[in-house]
């Protein structure tokens, strides 16, 4: 299996990437999850898009956001695993990627997520601490979580 990371802005991304990235999100986080939302929320648009792909499938998917944007700290979200490819570490390695670009675009500055609260485990192994409580976001129950690199 040949892994390829990717990362794109909005405007670099084709229009075939673009209808890729909406179909799979679209596949897991409305269908899959069965879970109705808007998921085109316009933050496309300001984010760093990581394609995560074999050969030309999209398999996996995440964005990244500047500080300031979403949370006062940069953060990643909308990070997906294509179901066939779950259970291989492609969880981990995608999340470890987003955390790795956006200290290397923005050093001194902590990770914010809204993390679904079924996750709360795998976010921890990767460092992240609760932050705040349970609240429900498209009828799913999530956490804000961070990984606090730097104390401010």
């Amino acid at each position: 299996m040949h892994i390829e990371f990717k990362w794109k802005t909005f405007d670099e991304l084709t229009t075939d990437e673009l209808y890729k990235i909406i179909h799979l999100r679209q596949k897991v986080f409305i269908v899959e999850q069965n879970c109705p939302y808007i998921d085109a929320d316009y933050a496309d648009q300001q984010a760093n898009h990581l394609l995560v792909l074999e050969g030309k499938n999209l398999i996996g998917y995440l964005r990244a956001f500047e500080p300031g944007y979403k949370y006062s700290e940069s953060s990643i979200g909308r990070i997906i695993i294509d179901l066939d490819y779950r259970k291989k570490g492609l969880g981990e390695r995608i999340t470890r990627a987003g955390i790795s670009y956006l200290l290397e675009k923005f050093p001194n500055n902590n990770i914010t997520i809204s993390a679904q609260y079924r996750l709360l485990s795998f976010y921890n192994k990767l460092g992240f601490l609760e932050r705040g409580s349970v609240y429900l976001e498209d009828d799913i129950d999530h956490i804000e979580m961070c990984l606090e690199c730097f104390k401010k």
